[in-house]
């Protein structure tokens, strides 16, 4: 058997694929040859998965990847109609940044409640401003999103005391971690009981803009939003307008409609609201884990053996086991 051809779409740095010498034949492009090399492809690593390149080169009829695999959990770059209507099997991230992402929600959490920002600006000042803070214990948190991410944001809050409201796309009763889950038709119900809010859903057709204006005025004024999903998730504007009125007590952003978010953007400027550059699930050897991921996967794929992580193309995310 001839050797597989793996072509890796770039980004800085490079992946660390030293598993597939003399098992794969490994080129790399950049957004401008990848339309050329894509048919003589057998695997496709999309590994500058913040490009949309494959959806514009990808190839009409005839020759093209069996398999594509994206270093994220999202996977809503890749879901265009082409790919949806072809054979080739797709395959996420999932796994890798649960945890990493988890643990920045409950710093967010953790930092809102004990009014970090407030005592880092006043520090600066020299001033001594003693002031009482929010418990965390007791509070309550819905969690869009009951994929791994999701489900791991929800078990580390719970961890804190937070009782948790986990929102899945179906109702599921007798779940092992969370009593049942919620279906997203639930939310409108579940949004006025939250102090905090997050989102961590796959993007598709039916979440997109799910937080509008309308799922803000449903918010206590003193509950707080996290979006650690996609900004697509997110109607800007509209949380503008509820933080600026004060409908909503703060909010924290790790993902935007535009990214890098313009220096321009209004969401800057909100005292209530924490930006931070699309980077939750970013620790410490995260690319290497990232690869480390791939590369196994690869040894199935070589195997002949069933994937991890395939993706349901129709429904956008990999279903959950069982």
């Amino acid at each position: 058997m001839s050797e597989a051809r793996v072509l890796v779409l770039d980004a800085d740095p490079l992946p660390r694929l030293e598993r597939l010498t003399g098992r794969a034949v490994v080129r790399h492009s950049d957004e401008q040859s990848l339309a050329r090399l894509l048919p003589d492809a057998d695997v496709l690593l999309v590994w500058d998965f913040t490009s949309d390149a494959v959806r514009e080169a990808w190839p009409g009829p005839g020759a093209r990847p069996r398999w594509v695999h994206t270093a994220s959990a999202g996977v809503d770059r890749l879901l265009f109609p082409e790919l949806l209507a072809s054979d080739t099997v797709l395959t996420n991230a999932r796994g890798v940044f649960d945890r990493p992402i988890a643990e920045y929600v409950a710093g967010l959490v953790l930092a809102m409640a004990k009014d970090f920002r407030h005592s880092w600006n006043v520090q600066r000042e020299r001033r001594w401003q003693h002031r009482e803070t929010e418990k965390v214990f007791g509070s309550r948190a819905v969690v869009v999103g009951s994929g791994p991410i999701g489900r791991r944001i929800g078990t580390t809050l719970r961890a804190l005391g937070v009782t948790v409201d986990l929102v899945g796309r179906t109702a599921r009763e007798a779940d092992a971690d969370f009593g049942r889950v919620h279906a997203g038709g639930d939310l409108p119900a579940l949004l006025p009981t939250a102090d905090w809010v997050v989102c961590a859903a796959p993007l598709t057709p039916q979440t997109e803009g799910m937080f509008d204006a309308a799922a803000f005025a449903l918010m206590k004024p003193t509950a707080r939003f996290l979006n650690v999903g996609r900004g697509g998730h997110v109607v800007e504007d509209d949380l503008v307008a509820a933080l600026r009125a004060g409908r909503l007590a703060g909010a924290a952003l790790d993902v935007f409609a535009e990214e890098p978010l313009p220096a321009d953007s209004p969401l800057w400027d909100l005292p209530e609201l924490i930006v931070s550059p699309h980077m939750s699930g970013d620790t410490h050897g995260w690319r290497d884990d990232l690869a480390d991921q791939f590369q196994d996967n690869f040894d199935r794929w070589l195997a002949g053996e069933p994937l991890a992580n395939v993706v349901d193309k129709r429904l956008g995310y990999v279903p959950a086991e069982g």
